[in-house]
């Protein structure tokens, strides 16, 4: 970590009022469960002050603040040889991340420890959580206003409000995003220099660090990074994957594989047409005219990629979204459970855990309008006649997919079913109860074979995945069993 950025931040930390919560200083004391305890104290009462870091310095004196040097090192092994970073480490639950520098501070050698603010839950220390109140670190259960504070302080913390990278310059900036497709994208003229920070520091891409530097946010990595390998490997990991086989299954020869580099607004174009590129083709003759169709519609195809995309969960570490074809399916996969049921989400509004991240790729138009995506994935797959999609909840994951073409008679029973549950909601959506004559023709049933549908609707119905649209008059038609 730069030298001058620390000595400016220390120089900062000891120019606030002393009643700040989040930051603690010291001179030489190494007690090893006095520095847990106010670890947990100090990332808790930083998630409470809506900081995204805490921090204790060693070499200032607590009450006159004066910096007068430290004597105290954190690369001291405890009984057993056991490295005191790391035995921290593992008291500090949930994970917490923390990091010590040594900083040659004109008036005295100084250690300075970063501790990230507590994320999803309180941190604690061997099992207990503490919180800084005054000079005392007390429990933070002790304290339930100050734990109620916590917990609101921790519902709303997103990832993409978390750091990818600190203390660059103005040039660094330029050099990581693609400001320029930002300002495209938005349908925005490109501004001066200065306006582009703006802008950039508006919609939280940047934020103000010491010393007249900025923090790049993960948000802003994620979004327009120019090459996200240059930022943190694991933010690296959360980089698009695509990969191609020969065949039906994992076991055959994969025939392309490509890792996404951009961020996902500045590379969302050319990954849909590189999908495009490689998706077979059907021949269709149209009045003596050949005609090549993508086996899956493309706007399926984009707002699937969009979703994976913005519903994925940032905090699983080691992965990211993931795209695979095969000879008969697409299938696209993205980390985290569904926040909604997978037989809702057609019709319910999405709830994505990346807010932020949604709402600019919405007015960059990447993605559909909140709730009016997957409605038109269910219709173009309805005019492309396919069987369809399947929305599944795996372990710490969510997969759709998109099948290729087959006919009615090819269709398992149980996607004749979920195509006919499906049908129901998406006419029910354009306010119209769904009909044996609609289910005809969302399967290309001819009118002479009306009895194939009706044996849907009857297997549909047994299911109890939908019902008559009034019980009294069951000419009426069809809605979803929630309707």
């Amino acid at each position: 970590m730069n030298q001058a950025r620390d000595i400016d931040l220390i120089n900062e930390l000891v120019a606030l009022p002393a009643e700040v919560s989040w930051v603690e200083f010291k001179h030489n004391n190494s007690d090893k469960d006095m520095i847990g305890k106010t670890c947990s104290a100090l990332s808790n009462a930083a998630r409470i002050e809506n900081k995204h870091f805490a921090y204790l310095v060693w070499g200032v004196e607590d009450l006159s603040k004066d910096i007068t040097g430290t004597t105290f090192e954190p690369s001291i092994k405890l009984v057993g040889n056991q490295v005191f970073e790391l035995w921290l480490a593992r008291k500090l639950k949930p994970s917490a991340m923390f990091q010590f520098r040594v900083v040659n501070h004109p008036k005295g050698r100084v250690v300075l420890m970063e501790i990230a603010a507590a994320t999803s839950a309180p941190i604690q220390f061997d099992g207990t959580a503490y919180i800084r109140i005054g000079s005392t670190t007390p429990k933070l259960a002790d304290h339930t206003q100050r734990y109620e504070a916590l917990i609101n302080a921790l519902r709303p913390f997103a990832w993409e409000h978390g750091m990818a990278m600190s203390y660059v310059t103005d040039d660094q900036v330029l050099e990581l995003l693609d400001y320029a497709a930002y300002f495209r994208l938005l349908n925005t003229p490109l501004p001066d220099k200065s306006a582009i920070f703006e802008h950039l520091e508006t919609d939280q891409l940047i934020v103000k660090d010491v010393g007249g530097k900025w923090n790049i946010t993960n948000l802003g990595a994620i979004l327009i990074a120019n090459d996200i390998r240059k930022f943190s490997p694991s933010l690296a990991r959360k980089a698009i994957r695509f990969v191609a086989y020969s065949g039906k299954n994992r076991v055959a020869t994969v025939t392309h594989r490509k890792d996404g580099g951009k961020g996902y607004a500045n590379g969302f174009e050319g990954l849909i047409s590189f999908v495009n590129g490689l998706t077979p083709k059907n021949e269709v003759i149209e009045q003596a005219l050949r005609r090549d169709n993508l086996m899956f519609p493309p706007l399926a195809v984009r707002e699937l990629i969009a979703n994976a995309l913005i519903h994925q969960d940032m905090t699983i570490s080691g992965t990211g979204p993931q795209i695979e074809l095969f000879e008969d399916r697409i299938e696209f996969t993205n980390p985290g459970m569904p926040l909604v049921p997978t037989d809702r989400m057609i019709d319910l509004p999405p709830r994505s855990r990346n807010e932020a991240l949604a709402a600019i790729m919405r007015r960059m138009g990447i993605c559909e309008e909140q709730g009016s995506g997957l409605d038109k994935v269910i219709a173009s797959v309805e005019v492309y006649q396919l069987p369809p999609p399947l929305f599944k909840a795996n372990d710490n994951s969510m997969q759709v997919i998109l099948y290729g073409p087959r006919t009615f008679a090819n269709m398992t029973p149980n996607e004749r079913v979920r195509a006919c549950y499906q049908h129901s909601i998406l006419k029910l959506i354009t306010d119209t109860p769904m009909t044996n004559t609609s289910l005809r023709e969302r399967f290309g049933i001819e009118a002479k074979n009306a009895a194939q549908a009706s044996i849907v609707l009857r297997k549909t119905l047994e299911e109890g995945l939908i019902k008559y649209a009034d019980p009294d008059h069951p000419r009426s038609g069809y809605v979803p069993h929630w309707a």
